[in-house]
């Protein structure tokens, strides 16, 4: 892996704007009666991949991997024109040679064909060839331009509280753009790191998870998504911030005077008798970081606002990995679930029964209605000419 953040393909071809997201989103949107639905299929496939990930024992960093391959997919590519999971099949496979975690095709083709026939997904369609998911991994590497080094917030977030060894603090310094010979740590001067207790790490790792069910990891650099990580950890977890309000009401109350006057060689026993290490200053800490703090909130608003939609996405059972329980502490009754938290399948829905939120039956009923609208338009072009009606058979004919 490149150990330069600025200098690989991932910043170079793979941070995109707004903009192209909305672009590669536009035939979908031709297809659904409401565009949210599309972010609700961010969170589902995100979950699918998650869940699909844990099935082949991948650890973490693999699953991460996965998922941005699948969103990179789908910058170019549209879900009314793909079959989402032969490409999810084909994003864990990739993910897992890219991450040296590989898993062989028979083993991946049966443990994908076994998960995607229970429910709530029920695909009876998956095939059985392995030829099939070695062509869908050619398609795959072929659109991701064979740029398969993604850079990911967690070794930023070890880094920055003391997680590893120096070793690996050295080569991960280059994530964030910085030589550890030639220039400053990206948190200021490198010696103060930020000491969190293990749960608000761990508080801060979720984040980081749960940032996958969006295109954040699209938009930003992996180091941004670390430090909102953590700034929004320290908001949520409850000790550490009763400490940084008491740090906020000590320096309101602490008045300005100047001390008296003390010879050295009393200040220095008194150091020396009564040696206490001060709390840490989060609020300096954070000030001192060499990044922009208001970028810093905006993406905090933004994963605040994923969060406001999952909760109104209903599955069956959360993520035990997830940091959605510290946004929203309790769970209220909602339309589709049971008050056991437990969601029931919405089928048949028409325009009055649908539900202020999504079910994974739900979307994939959209999704079914998306592909076979869109099969029916490309299939009766107005030339009155049958035309390619997914993109590997369209890419096979160009090239035969």
């Amino acid at each position: 892996m490149a150990t330069d953040f600025w200098a690989s393909s991932h910043y170079k071809r793979w941070i995109v704007d707004r903009a192209t997201l909305k672009e590669s989103r536009s035939d979908d949107l031709q297809y659904v009666d409401d565009p949210e639905y599309l972010d609700f299929f961010a969170i589902f496939f995100a979950n699918v991949i998650t869940k699909l990930g844990k099935k082949l024992n991948f650890r973490q960093r693999v699953i991460a991997t996965a998922i941005v391959f699948f969103r990179r997919f789908y910058i170019k590519n549209s879900y009314c024109e793909t079959d989402p999971f032969i490409v999810i099949a084909a994003c864990c496979y990739v993910a897992g040679k890219a991450e040296e975690s590989p898993v062989h095709i028979k083993n991946m083709v049966a443990e994908a064909r076994l998960f995607f026939s229970h429910q709530p997904y029920g695909v009876k369609y998956f095939p059985s060839d392995n030829s099939k998911l070695a062509e869908m991994e050619f398609y795959l590497v072929a659109d991701l331009e064979c740029d398969l080094t993604v850079f990911h917030p967690y070794r930023t977030l070890l880094s920055i509280c003391k997680k590893e060894s120096s070793n690996d603090l050295q080569t991960e310094a280059g994530e964030v753009g910085v030589g550890v010979d030639d220039g400053p740590w990206y948190w200021g001067s490198g010696d103060g790191q930020l000491e969190l207790p293990d749960d608000a790490f761990q508080l801060a790792w979720s984040i980081i998870n749960d940032t996958y069910r969006s295109d954040l990891c699209l938009l930003y650099p992996p180091h941004l998504l670390a430090i909102t990580a953590l700034y929004l950890a320290v908001v949520l977890h409850g000790p550490t911030r009763e400490l940084l309000q008491q740090q906020s009401h000590s320096v309101e109350a602490t008045p300005i005077h100047s001390s008296p006057r003390r010879s050295s060689r009393q200040s220095s026993s008194t150091s020396l008798g009564h040696a206490k290490k001060p709390s840490q200053d989060f609020v300096a800490f954070f000030a001192e970081l060499n990044t922009s703090m208001p970028l810093i909130a905006t993406i905090a608003q933004e994963i605040i606002s994923m969060y406001t939609l999952w909760e109104r996405y209903l599955e069956d059972s959360d993520l035990v990995d997830s940091a959605k329980s510290a946004f929203y502490g309790h769970t209220q009754a909602q339309p589709g679930m049971s008050h056991s938290g437990v969601s029931t399948p919405v089928e048949n829905l028409d325009d009055a029964q649908r539900p202020h939120g999504a079910t994974p039956t739900f979307l994939l009923q959209v999704l079914t209605r998306m592909r076979e609208n869109r099969l029916s338009d490309m299939a009766h072009a107005s030339s009155g000419r049958a035309v390619a009606v997914n993109k590997m058979l369209e890419r096979t004919q160009a090239a035969g």
